[in-house]
């Protein structure tokens, strides 16, 4: 990394508060724009952001962009998943992602990398949710989660965009700066007597990449 490094952002809204109420803050975004980036993204519906939603739809995007073109849906709760699942269905991906921790998805904020079809709304709405952003919402979807007015809706276009960049992480009198991690192995080598078969090695990947973005101490089932 460079000697010096110069960053330069402008303001994308004030927050009513940070993560907790007598703390001041604001979103920021980068000048030039990022493709896939929370920043890009446009509000259709609901109340303003606030620091935690902001926080915690940034770790289910960073979640999402691991599963590449597999239709998938991800549910975050605390900026750490709560459900996972794909299927060619969006619809059935929301229902097996709520069904495998129906209690944790309360509240919680949903990134699809697939347009939001009517299906799945009406699945979605049986939920209290914060966040959900997706590359489109058609009018159907639009309908039917207008129901819920405070529900904040997120249409970002490239959502599954995922190029090399930076984490920058401020400290108390410094930066600490690393490459984002968009590697998820470098080699697979079975050390047990008996080989996985191809379902059981596509699940084993499936569930690597959750654990890849699940914070210390988690545990991932």
């Amino acid at each position: 990394l460079q000697d010096t490094i110069t960053m330069t952002f402008e303001k994308v809204q004030d927050l009513r508060y940070g993560e907790n109420p007598h703390q001041k803050a604001a979103f920021y975004g980068e000048v030039v724009p990022v493709k896939g980036a929370l920043t890009a993204a446009k509000q259709l519906q609901g109340k303003e952001l606030s620091y935690n939603n902001i926080n915690d739809t940034n770790g289910a995007l960073e979640i999402l962009k691991e599963y590449g073109d597999e239709p998938t849906i991800v549910a975050v709760k605390h900026a750490n998943p709560c459900g996972i699942a794909s299927d060619e269905e969006i619809a059935m991906a929301y229902k097996k992602a709520h069904d495998s921790d129906p209690v944790s998805i309360f509240g919680g904020i949903i990134a699809s990398n697939r347009q939001i079809d009517a299906a799945a709304a009406k699945e979605m709405v049986e939920t209290f949710l914060e966040v959900i952003v997706a590359p489109g919402f058609t009018p159907e979807a639009l309908a039917v989660l207008a129901a819920k007015p405070n529900l904040r809706l997120l249409e970002l276009a490239d959502i599954s965009h995922n190029e090399p960049s930076y984490e920058v992480k401020k400290v108390m009198g410094g930066l600490l700066v690393q490459e984002r991690d968009t590697r998820l192995y470098d080699e697979l080598k079975v050390v047990t007597k008996r080989q996985p078969s191809e379902a059981e090695m596509a699940e084993l990947l499936f569930a690597w990449k959750a654990v890849k973005n699940t914070k210390s101490n988690a545990i991932s089932l």
